[in-house]
């Protein structure tokens, strides 16, 4: 009996000693934490260089192109709405002093709801330019440069952008040929050369960044400025997929910078990077898009000094540019 009670007392104190699994393996996950977060900020600070380093190297690759950005007065009033709102131009060469905007568009990014939309304004549209009578829209950038051209659109379609972004030709045809050497794929709807310096052919192909430019301006054909804005727009959603694609990620730093350095805008750096991140990681990728006049609001007009142009019915086109960019 006492002898039981002796092995008993033994087992119960060889038991009291052996140390418990549960908090060993506790502290061996405590001891790899350190590394663990460490192993997690050198990734971090890895990628963070790297996009750095290619931002710069982008922004460095304009300026050595002799590019200088100069920036224009706008009084666009912010309207803290949880919108962004841009008016996005993109430019020719200026010839004589005068610079001419190709296209005009409107983006805004909704940051609440995450969504992206983006509306064509036709460039033959005719309208009041405030203080210099009536001409084509696109004439208030020749004769003014953004800030007339803000107020042209205010006063005839009660859009109130505010930033306004200038993108050259040759930034366009440089940020292509770096994010997509081999070219982007387009359906080319037909065979057109006339006045876009490059010859293209019907059917899929890989356009490098003057060839889609050229597609995205030609209007030499019965559809006029119809067509180039529907083609623009084509442009625009082939790009959105292109830039949100894995295999383009790595690119997309020095894509960034050299789209900043030929890039004209108002907007801080801040807010463009902002926008970028924001749109990229969690945006909705479905792009929302709608062109002014809407169908059944114009009518062809000759101009006396400016040619063909478009008369459009300015009520029915404000309620539409605000129920788009408002709902």
């Amino acid at each position: 009996m006492s002898e039981d009670k002796h092995k008993t007392e033994i087992n119960n104190e060889e038991t009291s000693h052996t140390p418990p699994p549960r908090r060993t393996k506790k502290k061996k996950k405590v001891r790899k934490l350190p590394f663990i977060i460490l192993i997690i900020i050198i990734a971090f600070a890895i990628v963070i260089g790297y996009a750095v380093h290619g931002y710069n190297s982008g922004i460095q690759y304009a300026k050595n192109q002799g590019k200088t950005l100069k920036q224009h007065k706008f009084n666009g009033a912010a309207k803290n709405d949880g919108k962004i709102t841009i008016m996005v131009l993109g430019a020719d060469k200026a010839q004589g002093g005068i610079s001419r905007t190709d296209s005009i568009m409107i983006a805004q990014y909704d940051y609440i709801h995450k969504k992206m939309k983006m509306m064509s304004v036709m460039r033959d549209i005719y309208a009041d330019i405030p203080g210099h009578g009536k001409h084509k829209i696109n004439s208030a950038y020749s004769i003014g440069g953004p800030e007339l051209l803000r107020q042209t659109l205010k006063k005839n379609l009660d859009i109130d952008p505010e930033y306004y972004a200038i993108l050259d030709f040759t930034g366009f045809e440089k940020m292509i040929d770096e994010l997509e050497p081999n070219g982007v794929p387009i359906d080319v709807e037909k065979d057109m050369s006339a006045n876009i310096g490059v010859s293209l052919k019907k059917g899929e192909h890989k356009l490098n960044g003057k060839e889609l430019l050229g597609y995205a301006r030609f209007r030499h054909d019965a559809e006029g400025d119809f067509g180039r804005v529907r083609r623009q727009q084509q442009v625009m959603q082939t790009l959105k997929k292109q830039l949100v694609s894995p295999s383009t990620f790595p690119k997309l730093p020095k894509v960034a910078g050299i789209l900043r350095g030929y890039l004209n805008t108002n907007m801080p750096d801040s807010a463009l990077i902002q926008t970028g991140l924001n749109f990229g990681l969690r945006g909705d990728k479905d792009v929302k898009s709608k062109t002014l006049p809407i169908q059944n609001t114009y009518q062809d007009y000759q101009s006396p000094s400016d040619g063909s142009a478009l008369q459009i019915d300015k009520a029915a086109n404000k309620k539409a540019a605000k129920a788009f960019l408002d709902n």
